[in-house]
This record gives C-alpha cells, sequence and structure tokens, in this order.
C-alpha cells in the first residue's frame, strides 16, 4: 500500500511538472531552480513552493552607443582619427607616433571602442588616445 502511494506521488509529481504552465525561462529567487509555475499575477516554484509577483518586463530601446575622442568630439563609422601620444603595441617593439592617421575607423563594443588600420596594422584603439581629423 504504501509503494501505491509512493507511486502515485511520483505520477503526480511528474504530471506537475510537465504542466504547460511549468516556465523555464526564469528561476525561483529563493532556491534558484527553474521548476516555476505561472499562475498570471504571481509565479510559484515547484520545488520548494515560494511565491512571488509577477514582474512586468521593461522594454526598453538600448541606448545609442555615443563614442567621444580625447577632445569631446563625437566618433562615427568612417571617420578619421590621428593619434594624440606615442603609444607602444603590444607584441610588438612598433610605436604608433603622435598625428599617425588611421583608416576610415569603426566603432566596436568593448572598452576598444575604435578597430581601424594605421601604418598598414589593423588594431584596436580606446577613444581617448585619438583625436578627430577632417580627411
Amino acid at each position: 500500500m504504501l509503494e501505491r502511494r509512493l507511486h502515485r506521488g511520483v505520477a503526480h509529481a511528474c504530471a506537475l511538472l510537465s504542466d504547460e504552465r511549468l516556465m523555464s525561462k526564469k528561476t525561483c529567487p529563493m532556491c534558484e531552480m527553474d521548476e516555476i509555475l505561472d499562475h498570471g499575477d504571481r509565479l510559484e516554484c515547484a520545488t520548494c513552493g515560494h511565491e512571488w509577483t509577477q514582474d512586468p518586463a521593461p522594454e526598453e530601446a538600448p541606448a545609442e552607443r555615443v563614442v567621444k575622442d580625447a577632445h569631446g568630439n563625437v566618433l562615427a563609422d568612417g571617420d578619421i582619427v590621428a593619434m594624440i601620444k606615442d603609444i607602444k603595441l603590444k607584441g610588438s617593439s612598433d610605436v604608433l607616433k603622435v598625428g599617425t592617421k588611421s583608416r576610415p575607423i569603426r566603432l566596436v563594443d568593448g572598452d576598444h571602442e575604435i578597430s581601424c588600420k594605421m601604418d598598414g596594422m589593423a588594431i584596436a584603439l580606446k577613444a581617448c588616445f585619438v583625436k578627430k581629423v577632417q580627411p
């Protein structure tokens, strides 16, 4: 008889977990399991039973990134920049000298915001080491 109860309990738990209300995208703030039941205005963890209100997802448009050179001029793809100080290139004995101009730049994500070619080398630069020049 105990086996029958356990079997029914396992079957009930399996049915509960396979319920279409189960959401795998969110996790429980208490136990961090991803077995979450959606009850409309609130969520419930199927593992620990914790309940919390459902936060509406704020739909924000990603802010347009603004990259500025050392003098505060806004940079855009296709601009030409020049070095404002000598910079040694890591892994090489080459140095980018003051005034070295680039080919048209491309803005990229990361802490090195500029990707360009200078002296025949493709390099990534931080915007604080360049100034915008007229072509």
